[in-house]
């Protein structure tokens, strides 16, 4: 059965309006001509996700988002995503954002790798931003 999830690992986050999250995400996933599976959202501290950054990926580096994606079937999501919540804060007030805005960036960046956007090279993280920009724009936040 189709679900998202938003789970805390390290700390106590509680994300605002996460039935609309939820639809806003979905719509994203259905626009993109996907199916949802399942989607887990884990949000936890800066350190837990370094933890996972150097386990599982080798980098020895600070992040806001890990994705992974677990679906054995193309065109289908079904995935793990990691936010800082810390980071997600600190790179708001960076780039003069709310949190909230920030956070939603995040949460679609992961979805958006899901579907099959890459951010490696100068024009796919180009092509990515324009899609983070639009599902904001779609959103209703």
């Amino acid at each position: 059965m189709a679900s998202i999830n938003f789970f805390n690992e390290d700390l106590d986050f509680d994300l605002e309006n996460s039935e609309k999250t939820r639809r806003w995400i979905q719509e994203i996933i259905k626009k993109e001509n996907f199916v949802l599976n399942e989607l887990n959202f884990v949000f936890c501290s800066d350190n837990y996700l370094h933890t996972i950054n150097m386990e599982y990926l080798d980098h020895d580096t600070y992040t806001d988002i890990i994705t992974f994606d677990n679906s054995e079937i193309k065109n289908e999501i079904e995935g793990d995503i990691f936010i800082s919540v810390e980071r997600v804060r600190e790179n708001a007030k960076s780039f003069k954002r709310t949190f909230t805005n920030e956070l939603h960036r995040v949460i679609i960046h992961g979805v958006l790798h899901l579907l099959g956007y890459k951010d490696k090279t100068e024009e796919e993280a180009t092509l990515m931003r324009k899609k983070e920009d639009e599902s904001l724009n779609f959103s209703q936040f």
